[in-house]
C-alpha cells in the first residue's frame, strides 16, 4: 500500500451545530477513504452568541428565530445524520447552550493533543445523550476523559479572559465572511463550506493533494 498522504484540515464549527457534527464525520470518512493522514484543528464559531450563559429552551429559541415549529426542522437533519452513522435523536435534545465555555476547553485541548476526541465527545454528549452543555459540571466531567483534571476544567470554564478570547476568535471568522458552519480549510489553501457528501469531500481532498 502506498504511504498515506498528509494534509492539514481546519474546521470552523460549533458543538451544538448538527451539520458540524455530520460534516466532521463525513470529512473524517473521506480522509480515511482517500488514505490521508490529517492533522485536524477545530476553531470556534457561535451559532447564537446572544444565548444566555445558562442556556435556553431549544424549541422556543428555534421557533422565535425561524417562525416555524422546531419539530419541522429536525427530520431532515436526523435522516442525514443517520445516513452518516450518527443516531441523532432530537427528542433527547431539549436545551441550547451558550458554547463559549466548550470552546475554551477545545482551545486548551490542542496543547494536550486531545482536541479532536474532545470535540467528538461534546458532539455526542449533546446530540446523542441530550446533556446540557451550559452546565459547567457536565463540561468538566467530559473534559476529565480528555486530558484535563476536574480542577483544571472548572478553572478554565470560569476563566473570563479565556472566554473573551474564544468569543473574539469566533467573531473573527464571521468578520472574514463565514456566515455558516461547518467550514473546512485544507492546507490553508482550499476552502469548502457545509456538510458535503463523502464523495464530494474526497474529490476536494484529491484536488488539493494534486496541487
Amino acid at each position: 500500500m502506498a504511504p498515506r498522504a498528509k494534509l492539514e484540515v481546519d474546521i470552523v464549527s460549533d458543538v451544538i451545530c448538527p451539520w458540524c457534527f455530520i460534516g466532521t464525520v463525513r470529512m473524517e470518512q473521506a480522509l480515511k477513504q482517500a488514505n490521508v493522514d490529517a492533522r485536524i484543528t477545530f476553531h470556534p464559531f457561535q451559532l447564537d452568541p446572544s444565548t444566555p450563559k445558562e442556556g435556553a429552551d431549544l424549541r422556543e429559541r428555534l421557533q422565535k428565530k425561524y417562525g416555524i415549529p422546531a419539530e419541522r426542522m429536525f427530520g431532515r437533519v436526523e435522516q442525514a445524520a443517520r445516513e452518516s452513522g450518527i443516531p441523532l435523536d432530537f427528542e433527547k435534545v431539549r436545551r441550547t447552550p451558550n458554547t463559549l465555555a466548550a470552546h475554551v476547553l477545545l482551545e486548551a485541548a490542542k496543547d494536550r493533543g486531545t482536541q479532536g476526541a474532545l470535540a467528538h465527545a461534546l458532539f455526542e454528549a449533546y446530540f446523542l445523550e441530550g446533556r446540557d452543555l451550559s452546565d459547567g459540571n457536565v463540561l468538566a466531567a467530559i473534559a476529565t476523559k480528555h486530558g484535563f483534571t476536574e480542577d483544571e476544567a472548572i478553572e478554565l470554564i470560569g476563566d473570563s479572559a479565556a472566554q473573551t478570547k474564544a468569543a473574539e476568535a469566533a467573531r473573527s471568522w464571521s468578520d472574514e465572511g463565514i456566515g455558516g458552519v461547518p467550514f473546512f480549510i485544507l492546507d490553508q489553501k482550499f476552502a469548502i463550506s457545509g456538510a458535503q457528501s463523502v464523495d464530494t469531500f474526497v474529490k476536494v481532498i484529491e484536488r488539493v493533494l494534486e496541487r
